[in-house]
């Protein structure tokens, strides 16, 4: 079983955009990344998101350019500072499922499930990059893809 998390690319100000869309640099970042997944033909069956501007915008992009028969919905509890618990207990549902949410949610389901502990982080996310997790004798990191390797 695999799923992907997925931090939502980067936003603009809340000065700029009440909502904080995706910035120019966000929609690249997130194209670049979606396009190389693609190359990749990772195979996404779904995608969920916060419901929050930036990661419906960031869960669109990713759809897209990954396949367009792929759904994209809006789901409760994927917000910042959501109950990670709670979808730990979903997962077994959502195989090859791409989530796309924000920090400290994303991070901290990764640690819960990788270590045990929200609060061990195992990876450190970055706005628009992919983490694939993969549930094989326990949770463990597959791979990542990320904008930047800094």
């Amino acid at each position: 079983m695999q799923i992907y998390l997925v931090q939502h690319g980067l936003s603009r100000p809340k000065d700029e955009d009440p909502e904080q869309g995706l910035s120019p640099q966000g929609e690249k970042d997130v194209r670049r990344i979606a396009e190389t997944a693609g190359n990749y033909r990772v195979p996404v069956q779904g995608i969920v998101h916060s419901g929050k501007k930036r990661a419906e915008q960031t869960a669109r992009i990713m759809a897209g350019t990954l396949n367009s028969a792929i759904s994209v919905e809006a789901a409760q509890g994927l917000g910042p500072l959501d109950d990670v618990q709670a979808w730990k207990d979903k997962l077994e549902e959502l195989n090859r499922f791409m989530l796309v949410g924000h920090l400290p949610f994303m991070q901290r389901l990764a640690s819960l499930l990788v270590a045990g502990d929200q609060d061990n982080r195992v990876i450190k996310f970055q706005n628009g990059g992919i983490v694939c997790l993969e549930e094989e004798q326990g949770w463990h990191v597959k791979w990542a893809l990320m904008p930047k390797v800094d």
